[in-house]
């Protein structure tokens, strides 16, 4: 909570020396534009800012081609301020990695602000003989190649985290991609396949109702929202870390005063407990930061996934 609200203090201070660029903006609503991701967050904060800022946000999704189409959509609009894409793990591997999309991830879209964090959580069929992540090693080396973990899609951070974990783990699971994470759960609970890693906000509210077996999350401390679940690395594997995020970013050239109110007005959001509350329900986790450290936390990601795909030899298409 304090460095949320020291976050939001730093960005305020940084807000009230704005130049004149944009002390009138926003003078006009603002769009912001969704990939596959659920819109919870974007309408969740997009309340407060209509209050703070005096326009609202118009929730804009196009859901198609994991996150390609959006992010095409923001990094060819007018970079004036007024478009605003929710970028996540997700839609950063895709628009990074697969081949010949319509845009350069890192020269046409601009970082502003990290909002949110989202474990993955390790989660199994109930009827999967493991009560633990060490009892589903076991089990997975005892069956070298007959568990089957699902993911929303190749390539996508689902997969990638599942490739680290066979790695780390160094056991032998079957990768099967679903379009989507809702299809991948649906099979899951139904037992086709064994494995998954999903989402916070997807994967613990079927856990409590007893239909999937929660066994760990993937951030490095527990999750506020289901602190009675391990890390993997508290879980025998230290060190390992992945989580979703969702981040927000702009049109390249977009005049650094504007990306520095936008950044000041939703670290100020993302303080206030109502917002908090609502987020750690959803298995969010508030994650304001400054421009430069959500720039460096995109390298870094980026980094990191470079080195999963090369392991793990996964080719995107």
């Amino acid at each position: 909570m304090k460095r949320a609200l020291c976050a939001a203090a730093l960005a305020l201070a940084a807000a009230a020396t704005l130049p004149a660029q944009a002390q009138d903006y926003p003078n006009r609503p603002i769009r912001f534009v969704l990939g596959p991701a659920p819109d919870l967050l974007p309408r969740i904060v997009g309340e407060k800012l209509l209050v703070s800022m005096g326009q609202p946000v118009v929730i804009d999704q196009r859901p198609g081609a994991g996150g390609i189409i959006a992010t095409d959509t923001v990094a060819k609009s007018p970079p004036d301020g007024y478009t605003w894409l929710m970028s996540t793990a997700s839609s950063l591997i895709t628009g990074t990695f697969t081949p010949n999309v319509p845009f350069n991830q890192a020269r046409d879209v601009e970082p502003v602000i990290l909002m949110a964090s989202i474990p993955f959580v390790l989660v199994i069929n109930p009827d999967v003989p493991a009560k633990s992540v060490g009892e589903l090693v076991a089990l997975a080396r005892a069956q070298p190649g007959k568990l089957n973990y699902a993911s929303s899609g190749n390539g996508g951070s689902g997969h990638l985290v599942g490739e680290m974990f066979k790695h780390a783990a160094k056991i032998d699971m079957l990768h099967v991609p679903y379009k989507g994470v809702a299809p991948s759960v649906t099979d899951l609970m139904g037992g086709q396949v064994q494995v998954s890693f999903i989402p916070a906000q997807a994967a613990l509210p079927q856990a409590k109702m007893g239909k999937l077996r929660a066994l760990a999350v993937t951030s490095l401390a527990r999750s506020v929202s289901a602190p009675e679940l391990p890390t993997v690395a508290e879980s025998g594997y230290p060190g390992f870390e992945m989580i979703g995020w969702n981040g927000l970013h702009v049109p390249a050239k977009t005049p650094r005063a504007i990306i520095v109110k936008i950044n000041a007005e939703m670290a100020k959001a993302l303080a206030l407990p109502d917002v908090r509350e609502r987020m750690a329900v959803a298995g969010l986790e508030p994650a304001p930061s400054s421009v430069e450290a959500f720039d460096a936390f995109v390298k870094r990601d980026v980094a990191r996934y470079t080195q999963v795909i090369r392991d793990s030899k996964i080719v995107f298409e």
